[in-house]
């Protein structure tokens, strides 16, 4: 098959999916936005990697307006006409989207629908719930009809495509309500790279670089923005302003990021190292230099979100400090697998005493790391899930 895949985010497991779909024969061509601000997987031709595999960025020409509804959404359908030059160029038999905002995906599915080619749509959050959750309430009178045309908007994308993969079965039930053929629907939850993210010992080149050898590290990276409280990091920071031995390091940039640069200043907080997003190559030491690694979400993501840095730091084989709703996949995952602490993302005292009890608890922090490590080499075998997606793909391309 000729597979054209579309990862808005640029997310390090989406391309690994390529690249093994490429190995198998297919001729894959991976695209990616240029200007979204988020953490990249390796998105460049590697040695090795097949002549039947391309990846490719796609520069709209400015940085998406994360936080202006109205340019964003001027932008998006624009972001979309670009998807569909590139499916007219490439001429797929079959288009996989991930990440990619409903807006941006009504040019290529009715590309894609006039062209009598497979259509897939990789559902890794119900944006219409999103907005619902965390946008419509700062827009006032005009929230309501925006979460109308966003439901109604993606639920129409989602009857028209010829597959739907769906991350967590948490989504089922919603996509019933909204009509979805349950026979076009199938689940297959995220997963991380794990072949790209060996184990690496505590004190590394990363480590030196920023001065974290020898001291107790709580590391969060990843993207901080309306789905995020920044200030729980900010607490353990202050929490232990006066240890010399502990370090609290964020890896972001954009929102959250820059709220936190003003607050350790403004706090005198010399104990938090803020970082920029690192190249994917760095990311093993990165992550081993931490002994405790954090992810938040806010209550209102509920089960519509599934933090994928949460299936990266799985690989890393350190313990997890999450505040996230208990519902969510990822928070269930780290509790069922004793991979970590999951609190509450309203409880910021609660979070604060569960990194205490982490920092005074070497032996746990060790046991919770290696469960952790455990559940991803059990859990993600790039192979057999590139089985099932092989499978839903040329599901999508017999519907023609």
């Amino acid at each position: 098959m000729r597979i054209l895949l579309h990862d808005n985010s640029g997310h390090p497991f989406q391309v690994q999916l390529s690249r093994e779909l490429a190995r198998r024969g297919h001729v894959v061509r991976h695209l990616f936005n240029a200007r979204f601000q988020t953490p990249r997987g390796s998105l460049s031709h590697l040695p090795g990697d097949p002549t039947t595999f391309e990846v490719a960025p796609i520069d709209p020409g400015q940085p998406m307006a994360k936080y202006d509804y109205f340019t964003r959404f001027r932008q998006e359908r624009a972001y979309g006409k670009l998807l569909e030059r590139e499916l007219e160029a490439f001429q797929p038999d079959v288009a996989l989207l991930s990440n990619t905002p409903p807006d941006s995906l009504l040019a290529p599915q009715r590309w894609c629908r006039a062209n009598h080619r497979g259509f897939v749509f990789w559902v890794q959050d119900i944006y219409a719930e999103a907005i619902a959750r965390l946008a419509a309430p700062k827009l006032g009178p005009l929230g309501a009809p925006v979460v109308w045309h966003y439901r109604r908007l993606e639920a129409g994308l989602l009857r028209r495509s010829d597959q739907v993969v769906a991350i967590t079965d948490d989504f089922k039930p919603l996509l019933k309500s909204w009509r979805i053929d349950e026979k076009r629907v199938s689940t297959i939850e995220n997963w991380a790279p794990l072949e790209e993210l060996p184990p690496r010992p505590r004190d590394n080149d990363f480590a030196r670089a920023h001065g974290l050898s020898g001291k107790l590290v709580f590391m969060y990276s990843g993207t901080l923005g309306l789905k995020h409280n920044p200030s729980l990091l900010l607490g353990i920071a202050d929490r232990y302003r006066e240890d010399p031995a502990v370090r609290v390091v964020v890896i972001s940039e954009g929102l959250g990021a820059n709220w936190l640069a003003e607050r350790k200043q403004a706090e005198r907080l010399d104990n938090l190292l803020l970082l920029p997003f690192q190249p994917f190559s760095r990311m093993p030491d990165m992550l081993a230099s931490a002994d405790v690694l954090m992810a938040i979400l806010e209550p209102e993501a509920g089960v519509y979100s599934v933090p994928s840095k949460v299936l990266t730091y799985l690989c890393a084989g350190r313990p997890l400090l999450a505040a996230m709703p208990a519902e969510n996949l990822a928070a269930r995952t780290i509790v069922a697998h004793e991979a970590g602490i999951v609190v509450s993302p309203q409880d910021a005292p609660g979070f604060a005493a569960a990194a205490a009890r982490l920092h005074d608890a070497p032996g746990t922090r060790t046991t919770q790391g290696c469960n952790a490590r455990r559940y991803a080499e059990a859990t993600f075998d790039i192979h057999r899930i590139t089985d099932r997606f092989e499978a839903i793909l040329t599901k999508a391309t017999h519907m023609q």
